[in-house]
């Protein structure tokens, strides 16, 4: 355990500038939030814009076994969980529906792993659990 605690954090500054640079024409990347302190709800809500809302799907990835030893050794919960930590989510990026699959190939390629964690809905605002 001790040596997951000291990964160092994963930098996604190169395979972010590519994914912009090769959508340089196109409006495909509408926001990117940077998962830190507040967990994935609340910085994804920073990048939010009113009129919408981001529908979050809990089971779209597997939570690093790290974040279950947590909560169960500090007895958690899990709305702490989610408020507190990142469960394995260190950046979203919101795009088009349309391009996700060419971006999630692009992640992949640049050696990273990358999931669809919901979508954004009309009305309202912010980024709440389906």
């Amino acid at each position: 355990m001790g040596e997951i605690l000291l990964t160092p954090t994963r930098i996604y500054a190169q395979p972010v500038r590519r994914i912009l640079k090769h959508y340089t024409v196109k409006n495909v990347v509408h926001g990117i939030a940077h998962v830190t302190g507040g967990g994935i709800q609340e910085n994804l809500e920073r990048v939010i814009p009113e009129g919408v809302h981001a529908e979050l799907a809990r089971n779209s990835w597997e939570i690093p076994p790290v974040f279950k030893w947590i909560q169960q050794l500090g007895d958690v919960d899990n709305e702490e969980m989610d408020r507190v930590f990142n469960l394995g989510i260190g950046l979203v990026l919101v795009v088009s529906n349309y391009y996700a699959d060419n971006i999630q190939r692009i992640l992949r390629r640049e050696g990273l792993e990358s999931w669809k964690l919901g979508e954004i809905k009309s009305g309202g605002s912010g980024a709440r659990w389906a």
